[in-house]
């Protein structure tokens, strides 16, 4: 069996025409700016959120307490450490980025044909978090995720798993920039609070506007990078 999932895992397939993934993008568009639709979407990106800031206070030595997962799809890492430096700044920093850049990392991957190992690394990043989180909505959205995720990998066909795996990347890619909008809106009806570009402006001393518009930046940017790979013919880019 575990011949198989690996086999299943590091196959590769050509990549979807451009035509498939435009339709594809344009439906994952249709879902991620919708209202219902950005909700079940938006589980995705504060997980993959939470991850980012864990990743990056992991790396920078920071000591990880833990990961709540909410039900109105908000999220937090608490890690140990200095509460101030470099240190603390890149491990506030990542979280917007972080759907954004694994979107586009996820578009170059397909470029290459592993649409499978795409999902199995979600999959895997999912049981990993298991070990983080510590509430049980947390775990209810992670078994769900990556036993869902999981099932269609090992049971769907090809064409199947390449279709799911774009759909994954383009509302990744799609989401990313709505959440940053959704994280300044929330500024100006709340004003000051505990977001990421308050806490980095507490810490930096720069505007949280520049913050907000920094993230802005890294997520349209990898939007278009991301999308040029998708649906841009092989050799254009």
């Amino acid at each position: 069996m575990l011949l198989d999932l690996w086999t299943r895992a590091t196959g590769a397939q050509p990549p979807l025409s451009w035509q498939v993934s435009l339709l594809l993008g344009a439906l994952a568009l249709g879902v991620t700016w919708s209202p219902v639709g950005y909700r079940v979407v938006r589980h995705l990106v504060t997980l993959v959120h939470e991850a980012g800031h864990a990743t990056v206070a992991a790396l920078v030595g920071r000591r990880l307490t833990g990961i709540r997962l909410h039900s109105d799809t908000s999220g937090v890492t608490v890690s140990r450490g200095r509460p101030r430096g470099p240190g603390m700044v890149a491990t506030v920093l990542a979280g917007y980025p972080a759907p954004a850049l694994m979107g586009l990392a996820g578009a170059l991957v397909l470029g290459h044909g592993y649409a499978a190992g795409l999902l199995w690394g979600l999959v895997l990043l999912c049981a990993l978090m298991l070990l983080l989180v510590r509430n049980l909505y947390g775990w209810s959205v992670l078994l769900v995720t990556g036993g869902a995720v999981g099932v269609l990998s090992w049971t769907a066909s090809g064409e199947v798993v390449s279709g799911a795996a774009y759909l994954v990347v383009w509302a990744l890619l799609l989401a990313a920039p709505r959440a940053v909008v959704e994280l300044q809106r929330e500024r100006r009806r709340r004003g000051r609070g505990g977001s990421d570009a308050d806490q980095l402006a507490r810490l930096t001393g720069t505007p949280a506007t520049l913050w907000v518009g920094l993230f802005w930046l890294v997520c349209v940017a990898a939007l278009v990078v991301g999308a040029c790979e998708l649906v841009l013919p092989s050799g254009v880019v």
